[in-house]
């Protein structure tokens, strides 16, 4: 696929999921979210799903060894991997995988101090792949136990903010940060207000919304196709959406 190294550092480049059984999750997604699916450099074990044509995100294999839970995981662009992953342990966070070399750049896979899963390339990107526009997520959102707290440790990994460089800018509005490039929000961070404590109840995550052109059509696939509807069709504050369920656990939300 085309790809571009003028992703702007610490904007999300990338959406991707590990599935126990690759071929399984194709056919999950493809009957529920339309996507037809293209290999990759990567060889068989990896798959890019496509929406009208154009890239959403990467699903891959697990290997049956691994009993990591399945997630969709976004993937920030970098300039410097080892950089990075630097920060990450340098402020009490893990990196779990990585830095890796593939063919077109390099991957990290690690886990904020709270314990949400994230990953960080440095490397060429897909042209126009950008959350909100295109076939990319519609949104993306981490949900953790303390959004101001979150919002530090993001910014000083990923270089937010940063007064040096081009890169995302961060902002307090309505109760979550924003994450822009330049104009447009690409990224939330919720949890309590900033001045309440932290909820012990929230299992911190990266949570993404899929487009779909039927909200309800797509819930009634997930549950036919062996996945499950953990928020039913309702009216949300940008049209209706739902959150649904793979049959591997892997949980996602669809947008009108």
């Amino acid at each position: 696929m085309p790809a571009s190294p003028h992703a702007v550092p610490g904007a999300p480049c990338w959406v991707n999921l590990m599935a126990r059984d690759l071929s399984a999750a194709q056919g999950f997604y493809g009957a529920v979210l339309g996507w037809t699916f293209r290999p990759t450099e990567l060889g068989e074990a990896f798959s890019v799903a496509l929406r009208g044509g154009r890239a959403v995100g990467g699903i891959g294999a697990l290997a049956p060894s691994l009993q990591a839970p399945v997630a969709w995981t976004p993937y920030f662009a970098v300039a410097d991997a080892d950089a990075t992953a630097a920060r990450v342990r340098e402020r009490g966070a893990t990196v779990a995988v990585g830095p890796l070399t593939l063919s077109a750049g390099r991957a990290t896979l690690a886990a904020d101090p709270d314990g949400a899963v994230f990953g960080f390339w440095e490397g060429a990107t897909v042209v126009g792949w950008s959350v909100g526009r295109g076939g990319a997520p519609a949104r993306l959102e981490l949900r953790t136990r303390d959004a101001f707290a979150a919002a530090i440790f993001y910014a000083q990994v990923l270089t937010w903010g940063s007064g040096e460089r081009r890169s995302c800018e961060v902002a307090y509005e309505n109760d979550q940060v924003l994450v822009r490039d330049r104009e447009r929000t690409v990224a939330a961070l919720r949890g309590g207000a900033v001045e309440s404590a932290p909820d012990p109840q929230i299992r911190p995550r990266w949570h993404v919304y899929f487009r779909v052109a039927d909200v309800a059509a797509a819930a009634g696939a997930a549950a036919a196709c062996g996945g499950g509807v953990v928020a039913p069709p309702a009216s949300g504050g940008a049209g209706d959406e739902a959150t649904l369920r793979d049959p591997d656990g892997g949980l996602f939300t669809v947008v009108g």
